[in-house]
């Protein structure tokens, strides 16, 4: 799906943001009506998902739950709340829900597996968006934490531009031109990876997991960095060409963008939304392209995988 990446971050993260208040609402919630038929994906940041009538697609939410009165073709997947199915539910593929449980009514379907973590919001959230402090926004503390990290940013984005340019550039094109699908495909690559992470916990006695467990961990970091920096570089050509009319050398628009989500990220509460959200698109689009190789990510004897 063509858009601007700019106007999908702070579009999904907004309106995220403003539909979390104390108490929420079911009017705040996504909802597919009864009878209604949902060809793509149905996706939610910080809102609920009802699906009363046929999604024909995956349903994803995070830091929201999802209720299943209809039916559901793809898989559900739920980071940050619940999944619920009600007596005449029926999910064509599997169930996966971190930091949340699944709750089936007697005579609900599910066509495949189902896969509860319920502890496991805590340390994704610190992946996606950092460490918490523990301390108010306007700590000095926060604000100086906060300062540090955009000047490892920066670090970091001269020597990714400087080694792999080329690459940086096709994952940031991505980014640009695919940002919703960049967004779910994050979505569901991090749960993903985590549920494979915590599977390994559970199937390796000891502490043989320990090593592998900090392999996916590192992996996932590894994804962020790369991804965050190709957000920067979408965010900030965007903004030069089609605000200030300018087109700017790839790392100066990269510097510009990592200026922008510096100012979004000392707003509080928004800040941690946009850098979420962006964070999960970063990750999609550095998935898809296999850090802007354009490869499939493996090779079997009957052609590419991935």
């Amino acid at each position: 799906m063509k858009g601007s990446v700019a106007a999908s971050l702070l579009a999904v993260a907004l309106m995220g943001a403003a539909a979390r208040p104390p108490a929420p609402s079911p009017q705040l919630a996504l909802r597919l009506e009864p009878g209604a038929v949902a060809r793509h994906q149905l996706v939610a940041v910080a809102r609920d998902i009802e699906v009363d009538g046929d999604a024909l697609a995956d349903v994803a939410a995070l830091n929201g739950s999802v209720l299943v009165r209809g039916h559901v073709k793809g898989d559900v997947i739920v980071i940050g709340g619940n999944a619920h199915l009600g007596p005449r539910a029926s999910v064509g593929g599997d169930i996966s829900v971190i930091g949340g449980a699944i709750q089936a009514e007697p005579g609900a379907r599910i066509g495949g597996r189902s896969v509860a973590y319920p502890n496991a919001s805590p340390t994704l959230t610190t992946l996606l968006e950092g460490p918490s402090l523990g301390l108010s926004d306007a700590s000095p503390l926060v604000l100086g934490a906060k300062l540090a990290l955009l000047a490892a940013w920066a670090a970091l984005l001269l020597v990714l531009f400087a080694a792999s340019g080329r690459q940086m550039l096709e994952t940031a094109d991505d980014v640009s031109h695919e940002p919703f699908l960049s967004f779910f495909t994050g979505l569901t690559g991090v749960a993903a990876l985590v549920l494979t992470a915590l599977a390994l916990t559970i199937f390796l006695g000891g502490l043989a997991w320990a090593p592998m467990l900090a392999l996916v961990a590192l992996f996932l970091v590894v994804l962020k960095l790369w991804g965050m920096v190709a957000v920067f570089y979408a965010l900030g050509d965007w903004v030069a060409l089609r605000l200030l009319h300018r087109n700017l050398r790839p790392l100066n628009a990269a510097t510009l963008g990592l200026l922008l989500m510096g100012a979004v990220k000392f707003l509080p509460y928004i800040g941690v939304w946009v850098w979420t959200t962006a964070t999960l698109i970063g990750i999609g689009a550095t998935l898809s392209t296999k850090f802007g190789r354009r490869e499939a990510w493996f090779e079997l004897a009957g052609g590419p995988l991935g």
